[in-house]
């Protein structure tokens, strides 16, 4: 269900692109700009973060790069590694997104009778299962 769910999300992120004329961005490398922020960092952490999923993190960081979406540069300390961040043009498809979230977050409980409570204890409950696996695999329970 949760990646029927993500599924579901990056086709709202795609059609919202569509509606815009945003053919520039696809839903995944949107969702990944949104997840980025304001924060910098390593492609690894894009990862360990939680903030990519998939197994192509390189390529997507590469390719919005070159589009002008990430600015991108080596580590003062570590010259081995690279730091990303959002350029303008990336802060503008995190808007994006951020405006598709506030509205689904006003919209959500009339339209789609889900309330914010709900929602809350689906949060908890998907991280404590999270917390359970994490626990299964480190410490061979």
């Amino acid at each position: 269900m949760v990646e029927r769910l993500h599924r579901r999300l990056l086709d709202v992120i795609k059609d919202e692109l569509d509606r815009r004329n945003r053919s520039d961005v696809n839903a995944v490398q949107a969702l990944l700009l949104y997840n980025i922020g304001d924060k910098e960092l390593t492609a690894g952490e894009l990862r360990t973060k939680g903030y990519y999923l998939g197994s192509n993190v390189s390529y997507n960081v590469k390719k919005l790069v070159e589009q002008g979406f990430l600015h991108h540069a080596r580590s003062r300390i570590d010259r081995r590694a690279v730091r990303i961040s959002l350029t303008d043009k990336g802060k503008d498809v995190h808007r994006l997104v951020a405006g598709v979230y506030a509205k689904h977050a006003r919209t959500i409980e009339q339209i789609g009778g889900v309330g914010g409570g709900e929602l809350a204890r689906v949060n908890v409950s998907l991280a404590r299962l999270e917390r359970y696996w994490v626990d299964q695999i480190k410490y061979r329970l």
